[in-house]
């Protein structure tokens, strides 16, 4: 937009009254006066002139800004440009009403048409005026202008009105986050000796959280107490600065002397725009109050020295803090409500602190205590009480509290429904985050949804996926990647990992895969890395390689370049070995190289995986030597892979000596790593191996798995060694669930009816447990196998003659 850069008309100065500089009557007489002022006794009383003018006086500024409000621009600039016509006479009160309305709008340019009118017809400007036609400028945008207009009153020395202006210009750019001008701002102020006012301060306040500067806040709390009293609302907008900063000791430090502070009887009173301010003479006054004094000011700069207990125990009310409530409540008029209301404000950003550092027990004890004060708390108050409960994971006391505030008639913000209903969907409680998402009037934050479709991955149910997806797509709830990444997860594959992919499946992930890509392409979104991953991946787990090879080439071309990296080909290759593609993979390696891709620790396990497949023990070696040549250390998925080439062979006397040095060389071995040798020696039923492979578990403190439990009772019952087989299988399935016995006790009040009862809900009941956890779900339903054909149940499994046998065998066994 052009930007009309506009000279500045001569002022007249007022004479010196008092030591105070005010604009006074202009030179001129008759209808082009402006700017005259009476004695005034504050800031405030300026602000205010203007507000009581005459509404028949107004007319030809009615005119004016009625066709502004119109649109028609045109217009307005005939009328104020034919002012001097003897029907349109030119007040001070019509420039004032014009100026109201241009910085209200805002609307700048008219601002600076209205000013070069007001140079040509040569009329000095009353401080007012300067203070509209700045703010106009500075909420258009227009911030170089409106420094302009700053510096052209601090040349002509109107140093009594030149602080307002900067204050209005500095609150603008901080606003902007325009750091240079803010930093310009603050120097000329320094230059000018301008000082500060509480409205500098407040700016300041702001300025610091926004730069997240903490120390900078006690900077000015100290200076603050220098000059001023401190009142209910400067109170208030420190606790607000102290809470956004997350300094929760000074915010309570000044809450408890704000709630002191509430026992006087000082003005409150409210601006036309409906902002709570006290009356008072903003100069600089030193603070003689409690709150001001050295003794208080030391306590906020060192605040971290305070115990956290006893902070808390100032803000359980005692007595004193009744007889602060009973004066609260002897309060008539609007100083009550009034002070209820600033009260309740500083209550709701503590409170807001708490959910932010999970201080969900302090949160609590505040609520008690507006209680007590006789302050009710509002819907922002129970909002911020459930994030802080939320935040520290007790979902069911969160879900009593929204009864709670529906019981009041208080409803749940967007934003504290959106972050139960994510921790509902980490919680994989899809029943009750669905729920929470129904309730959520118009919100575009994607987290929640995202979260949901991470539960129904999770939980293998892409049918409520389906239909949470439908959902969004009712509201008109657009997309991003990271949902279109889940999609891919979710609807890319059809019958894994149930049954291998064949035609009819091939042709479905086809169909579903071109309808999300187009539908990205419709909503303007490429693809990321991820999202390419997850599509290669469920082409790959649907079998489709010629598809996969495809789409690889589409990702090499010049359009996706950019997002080829390592681990788009390992997802490749992992596929391509998957398949026994083992030529492909390996030509893939090759083309890795070609393309400047740099394999990484898990390129070379896939690779050694692939070895497995071709029998090759030489070729894993060759490729080990290659890992460890690139500075990969070999981890536990490298021993793996390695026995599981091993196994191949099958020469269990060098597998198990292979399992003994990742034993000693590895930081922890997983189940994994175990389960491998497991199930190629209960395919072979070799019992020596298998038990061997469960002591060296035992050493470990390795707690074996649902896999681990099925391959050692295949195992024993392979050798029709029956009642060893079910025995086994119950020591390993208490294992499964701890090897602390404390915690087998617990597992055994709680869960034993339903392992012994002969009731079929039982078995219901034990589903649903597997829903939250596999492991303890699987260990109580086999326990309840074993219990049906008649064995005894020991809940100390450490006792069983097998697995005392187990435990004492010899390495060398």
């Amino acid at each position: 937009m052009h930007r009309t850069i506009f000279k500045f008309p001569r002022l007249f100065v007022a004479e010196s009254f008092s030591g105070t500089l005010l604009p006074i009557r202009a030179k001129q007489s008759g209808p082009f006066l402006v700017g005259s002022y009476q004695t005034v006794s504050g800031s405030r009383d300026l602000l205010a002139y203007g507000s009581r003018r005459n509404p028949i006086a107004k007319s030809f500024g009615l005119q004016v800004v009625t066709a502004l409000q119109l649109g028609h621009k045109r217009q307005a600039s005939d009328l104020l440009s034919e002012a001097d016509v003897a029907d349109h006479a030119l007040n001070a009160e019509d420039i004032i009403y014009i100026l109201e309305y241009c910085a209200r709008t805002p609307d700048p340019l008219f601002v600076m048409e209205t000013w070069r009118v007001l140079e040509g017809k040569n009329i000095a400007l009353s401080w007012k005026c300067y203070m509209l036609i700045t703010r106009a400028l500075c909420n258009g945008g227009y911030l170089e202008e409106a420094l302009q207009l700053v510096n052209f009153v601090r040349e002509n020395n109107h140093m009594s009105f030149i602080l307002p202006l900067y204050n209005c210009f500095l609150r603008a750019c901080i606003k902007m986050k325009d750091m240079v001008l803010v930093n310009q701002c603050l120097d000329l102020m320094e230059l000018q000796c301008s000082g500060k006012n509480e409205v500098t301060y407040t700016s300041l306040l702001k300025l610091a959280v926004r730069q997240e500067n903490l120390s900078a806040v006690h900077e000015i709390w100290r200076e603050y107490c220098k000059y001023y009293n401190m009142n209910i609302i400067s109170l208030r907008k420190f606790i607000w600065s102290f809470t956004r900063l997350k300094d929760l000791k000074s915010a309570l430090q000044t809450l408890h002397h704000m709630v002191d502070l509430a026992k006087e009887r000082t003005s409150v009173c409210k601006t036309v725009e409906g902002k709570f301010y006290c009356p008072q003479l903003d100069i600089p006054i030193p603070s003689i109050s409690s709150v001001g004094s050295s003794e208080y000011k030391d306590q906020q700069a060192n605040s971290d020295s305070f115990d956290d207990e006893g902070l808390r125990c100032k803000l359980i009310c005692s007595e004193d803090d009744m007889e602060s409530s009973t004066r609260i409540r002897s309060l008539k008029g609007p100083y009550r409500n009034s002070v209820e209301v600033i009260l309740r404000w500083s209550f709701d950003d503590v409170i807001y602190a708490c959910a932010h550092l999970q201080n969900d027990e302090l949160a609590q004890k505040l609520i008690v205590q507006m209680q007590k004060l006789g302050l009710e708390p509002s819907s922002c108050t129970y909002n911020s009480l459930a994030k802080a409960i939320i935040s520290v994971g007790r979902i069911g006391d969160a879900i009593e509290l929204l009864k709670e505030m529906e019981s009041k008639n208080l409803k749940p913000n967007d934003s504290t429904l959106s972050l139960l209903s994510i921790n509902c969907s980490k919680a994989l409680d899809l029943d009750l985050a669905e729920s929470l998402l129904n309730q959520i009037a118009a919100s575009h934050n994607a987290l929640p949804y995202i979260a949901f479709l991470q539960a129904c991955e999770a939980m293998n149910q892409p049918e409520r996926a389906v239909k949470m997806y439908a959902k969004m797509r009712k509201l008109k709830f657009k997309p991003d990647i990271r949902i279109y990444e889940l999609l891919f997860s979710l609807f890319g594959n059809v019958n894994f990992p149930y049954e291998e992919g064949n035609l009819l499946s091939h042709a479905e992930a086809t169909k579903r895969i071109n309808a999300i890509e187009i539908d990205m392409l419709h909503n303007g979104i490429d693809h990321s890395k991820r999202s390419t991953i997850n599509l290669l991946k469920a082409l790959g787990s649907e079998g489709m390689v010629q598809q996969l090879l495809q789409y690889l080439h589409r990702v090499e071309s010049k359009f996706f370049s950019h997002i080829l990296d390592t681990d788009i080909f390992n997802a490749v290759l992992h596929s391509l070995v998957e398949a026994k593609e083992n030529h492909k993979a390996i030509e893939m390696f090759r083309n890795m190289k070609v393309y400047g891709v740099l394999p990484d620790a898990a390129t070379y396990n896939i690779l050694i995986d692939c070895c497995s497949n071709m029998r090759c023990y030489t070729s894993a070696c060759v490729l080990l030597s290659m890992m460890i040549r690139d500075g990969y250390p070999i981890q536990t998925s490298t021993y793996t892979v390695l026995i599981k080439v091993h196994l191949e062979y099958e020469d269990f006397p060098e597998t198990l000596e292979l399992l003994d040095r990742a034993i000693s060389e590895v930081e922890k071995p997983d189940v994994l790593l175990f389960n491998t040798i497991l199930r190629k020696a209960c395919y072979r039923e070799r019992i020596d191996v298998v038990e061997t492979v469960l002591h060296a578990m035992y050493q470990q403190n390795i707690q074996p798995d649902v896999p681990t439990c099925s391959y050692v009772f295949s195992a024993y019952a392979r050798c029709e060694f029956h009642n060893i087989a079910v025995e086994a299988l119950q020591v390993l399935s208490m294992q499964m669930i701890s090897h602390d016995l404390d915690t087998l006790e617990d597992i055994r009040r709680r869960y034993e009816h339903l392992i012994l009862s002969e009731n079929e809900e039982a078995e219901i009941r034990i589903m649903q447990i597997i829903q939250d956890s596999l492991e303890l779900g699987a260990a109580l339903l086999t326990l309840r196998w074993c219990s049906i054909l008649g064995s005894s149940i020991s809940w100390v499994p450490d006792q069983s003659p097998w697995a005392k046998r187990i435990s004492t065998l010899s390495s060398n066994e």
